[in-house]
């Protein structure tokens, strides 16, 4: 789970593992792994997701935690514009550091799409070097598990 601060990376890992959603928030320190089992093209696969802190300008995500990684979700907060370009240089910063890997553009914030403030023809060409985009809101759950499946298909299919 890569994406700026406060995006709703931890918000969407707690809709997919365990079904809920708080409107309180904790800020991520450093990463927090939870495991979850899922079924994808037949196949049982346990997935193993690190909910990495978020990235601001004082905190920089250490690319250190994606080694080994076989994919991953770049989560945008449909809300700030800004968002989008640290998941734009979040993502130069992973192909840098492993290699392109396969990731899904995750829009999060869908409950709020009156206000979204994204430049669509930037989510495009974010969306196109990926495995595809998903709207989420982590706080419906709309969108949550089309997200990870989306990535676990396109880990599944890699194997």
């Amino acid at each position: 789970m890569l994406g700026a601060a406060s995006v709703g990376k931890t918000s969407l890992v707690r809709q997919f593992v365990d079904g809920i959603f708080s409107d309180r928030y904790l800020t991520t320190i450093g990463v927090r792994i939870d495991k979850k089992h899922l079924e994808v093209d037949g196949r049982d696969v346990e997935v193993l997701l690190w909910d990495l802190s978020g990235e601001d300008a004082y905190n920089k995500v250490s690319m250190s935690y994606l080694r080994g990684a076989a994919g991953y979700l770049l989560v945008v907060d449909g809300t700030r514009k800004s968002t989008l370009e640290t998941a734009r240089v979040l993502k130069k910063r992973v192909d840098e550091s492993v290699g392109a890997i396969p990731f899904v553009l995750v829009l999060n914030k869908s409950d709020l799409k009156p206000s979204w403030d994204t430049d669509q023809e930037s989510v495009g060409l974010l969306a196109s070097a990926g495995v595809g985009i998903v709207e989420t809101s982590a706080k419906t759950g709309d969108g949550v598990e089309d997200a990870f499946r989306t990535l676990g298909a396109k880990l599944v299919e890699g194997t």
